[in-house]
């Protein structure tokens, strides 16, 4: 298997609150929720919380090879909880994060995804059909002002992220696909998804342009549209931290 990443912060700021962690048979991308200026409950920043999220993803998918990824995601959760206990864990505006996660099982044939939030992951088989294992429940909110996503924030009838509530693994999404069915995948943070929300891309596009050209060159093509994009002609962010992993088939 081949994994190529990047992991770029927003051009406006100096904190990347995405992370990407990879081993020999897995890849996630984590995206930090940024702070909406409502109290968190916590000393700690998202960039602290990502990253040690991923830690213990990654520990936890390397000691426990064969656990169910909703599993992997709970007791990641638990134990990143664990690492600040003087923290007020009830707060929704907590620390929190999105999760795009694949795993091989080359012995099983199998290709397992976890997505939570908005951070989806792609994966394309070998006669060129693309699945798209996406959580779309933060489009369909009643309402997007601070305190409504605030309140909506890991409850039912709102959307879920990882955050100091363990249960958010079980309402993560979850797909399965046969290893050697899959020619590629991809697990992409929404700074890269853009492309195709926003810009017009495919997603057949997006991954021709990982596998040809690479994540970074990917990420430059976003900047680019970013830039291009007039004054006032965008909702929300006009750059934002980027993250693409591409995973594929090894060939000899």
């Amino acid at each position: 298997m081949e994994i190529r990443y990047t992991c770029e912060p927003s051009p406006d700021t100096a904190a990347n609150e995405d992370f990407v962690l990879t081993g020999a048979n897995f890849a996630l991308v984590l995206d930090g929720a940024t702070p909406s200026g409502l109290p968190t409950g916590c000393v700690h920043d998202v960039p602290w919380f990502v990253t040690r999220l991923a830690g213990q993803l990654g520990a936890f998918l390397l000691a426990h090879p064969d656990e169910p990824l909703q599993e992997v995601l709970r007791q990641a959760i638990l134990r990143t909880r664990d690492l600040h206990p003087q923290c007020d864990h009830g707060s929704p505006e907590s620390p929190s994060s999105t999760v795009a996660l694949l795993r091989a099982d080359p012995v099983a044939d199998r290709l397992d995804c976890l997505v939570l939030a908005d951070s989806p992951v792609v994966v394309r088989t070998l006669d060129g059909h693309v699945d798209l294992v996406s959580d779309d429940r933060i489009d369909h909110l009643p309402a997007y002002d601070r305190d409504s996503v605030s309140a909506l924030r890991n409850t039912p009838g709102g959307f879920w992220v990882a955050s100091a509530r363990p249960d958010a693994a079980e309402h993560a999404v979850l797909a399965s696909f046969p290893l050697t069915h899959v020619r590629d995948a991809a697990a992409l943070s929404d700074g890269v998804t853009r492309l195709v929300d926003r810009f017009g891309w495919t997603w057949t596009e997006l991954l021709d342009s990982l596998a040809g050209d690479g994540p970074s060159h990917l990420v430059g093509a976003v900047r680019k549209s970013e830039l291009a994009l007039p004054e006032g002609s965008f909702r929300g962010k006009r750059h934002d931290d980027a993250s693409a992993v591409h995973w594929s088939q090894a060939t000899r």
